[in-house]
């Protein structure tokens, strides 16, 4: 499936502008979960089984974007999977210890020059590390390579832009939004539809990538069955990027068919549909589902703080479909109209935190 077209890494380099100093949202999560990974790590996954001379344990990160996240929750795993390692090995006379190698996997124009380049020192004694680009909306890596497989605030982001959402002469054309906030039918539908059909393809090349018996660790964001995505914060803030767009385009600084021909590839699922997905897929057993909410939903985040993360994982997209003259421009409107008209966290339908563990089948 190529998704070189529309292939929207998060925002490179390390300025004030850049992912890796606007993922403290994401990362509160991972911090969030660190004890269920640990908890079910060592219950779940049999290293002996695996192999009773394993010498080298691959781990992989899906989406890995450019840091510190990715780098956080690969060392959470590598500690506990020691840990496992050294509770089956005890009593073993011919124990070897493992060495890591981990696969860091974003897409090709992801900034793997600013990834390693901060990659902590430390961390250079702790494990072998590779860059993998490729859409992991396809097999990225060789079968029965990887022991664990992560992903992390991810797969809402689709391979595409379903079709017939940018057709005007579609009942799914989604007019003047510019992402799906489940108000229009028939726009929904289409996001489903490709959400459904990305998930199927992400869990068959992983079932591909994983060892049989490994496990593949995925958390990030979905909606109760009865939260719409134009009810929640995140929501409100993307259909104000859209008027600011509409503002812009009444000044002259863009057109109306610019806006008109634009829509993001991002869908938050309801809970069951993303439970459906998972479901449907043969090859992994659920070994937990489980949802929580965000470490942060109780803080009213800032203005500065919520525009700044959006100007982060957006801007790649705005610059290729607007010019990168608009990105200043866009969030400087986005922080004005908050100021107006701040988000009452308090008023907004609450999202859920999803951790999924899935065992790779042993057949």
């Amino acid at each position: 499936m190529s998704t070189s077209s529309q292939s929207y890494p998060m925002s490179g380099g390390d300025d004030q502008h850049s992912y890796i100093h606007n993922s403290s949202y994401q990362k509160a999560v991972i911090d969030g979960v660190e004890e269920k990974a640990r908890q079910y790590i060592l219950e779940k996954i049999d290293l002996l089984n695996l192999n009773p001379d394993l010498s080298t344990f691959t781990i992989a990160d899906f989406g890995c974007s450019i840091g510190p996240n990715t780098f956080h929750a690969v060392q959470n795993i590598i500690d506990i999977v020691k840990l496992k390692h050294l509770k089956e090995s005890q009593g073993i006379s011919t124990h070897v210890p493992l060495e890591f190698q981990v696969c860091f996997n974003d897409l090709p124009n992801n900034d793997f020059n600013t990834l390693f380049r901060t990659l902590p020192p430390s961390f250079e004694q702790k494990y072998f590390s590779v860059g993998v680009p490729g859409s992991f909306y396809g097999q990225v890596l060789p079968r029965n390579s990887i022991h664990i497989g992560h992903t992390s605030y991810t797969t809402h982001w689709l391979s595409k832009v379903p079709e017939n959402v940018c057709d005007k002469k579609s009942p799914a054309w989604n007019k003047n939004y510019i992402h799906c906030n489940n108000l229009l039918e028939e726009v929904t539908e289409a996001y489903k539809v490709q959400f459904t059909k990305d998930m199927s393809v992400f869990l068959k090349a992983r079932a591909e990538e994983l060892v049989p018996g490994g496990l593949m660790i995925a958390l990030g964001e979905c909606f109760p069955d009865d939260v719409a995505m134009y009810e929640t914060w995140s929501g409100i803030v993307l259909d104000t990027i859209g008027d600011c767009l509409l503002d812009m385009a009444t000044s002259g600084v863009l057109t109306h068919e610019q806006i008109e021909l634009f829509s993001m590839p991002v869908y938050f699922p309801q809970y069951s549909e993303l439970e459906r997905a998972i479901e449907q897929n043969g090859s992994f057993t659920i070994e937990m589902m489980e949802t929580t909410r965000h470490p942060l939903e109780a803080k009213q985040l800032t203005n500065d703080f919520v525009t700044s993360m959006f100007r982060a994982f957006l801007s790649t997209m705005i610059e290729k479909h607007f010019g990168y003259t608009v990105v200043d421009q866009l969030f400087n409107q986005l922080a004005k109209k908050l100021s107006k008209h701040p988000l009452d966290f308090e008023k907004c339908k609450k999202n859920m935190v999803y951790y999924i563990v899935l065992k790779r089948n042993e057949h």
